[in-house]
């Protein structure tokens, strides 16, 4: 699988999240260097404030350098439920490499993960063809 048919994936687990009126449902899928899938998470899937990345890095042990993390949603460079965002979480992984679908809207927080990120040397793709699949999900928050 390509890097769109994993971002479809990532999309896909979006849609499994519990409805939210204060969160984005978020889809994340991690590979491992070798490119086969490692973990996988969505937002609110264990914890009523999960993020997808989050959730999906939990159940990784060690072993990410020249990981991929696929997001249906920018990963959150401002977060008001926990104390580490989820570029955070990312950069204390080891993880060098960022593939989204939707830049995260001043919402809730400033979306500010992808400046981050790449500040941090990580590489970040957005693919926004995927945009509306990541935005399906999230449709009651937007209007």
């Amino acid at each position: 699988m390509d890097d769109l048919g994993w971002l479809r994936l990532a999309c896909d687990l979006a849609a499994l999240c519990p409805p939210s009126e204060t969160a984005f449902s978020v889809g994340a899928v991690i590979l491992g260097a070798d490119g086969r899938e490692i973990a996988r998470g969505h937002s609110r899937e264990d914890d009523p404030h999960a993020h997808a990345e989050e959730t999906a890095l939990a159940r990784t042990s060690a072993g990410l350098a020249g990981a991929t993390i696929y997001s249906s949603l920018e990963p959150c460079g401002e977060r008001r439920s926990r104390p580490l965002t989820c570029s955070e979480l990312i950069l204390r992984a080891g993880i060098g490499r960022v593939v989204f679908a939707w830049r995260e809207p001043s919402l809730f927080v400033e979306g500010k993960g992808v400046e981050l990120l790449r500040a941090a040397g990580v590489e970040v793709v957005e693919l926004p063809g995927l945009a509306d699949l990541a935005r399906l999900p999230n449709a009651h928050l937007l209007g």
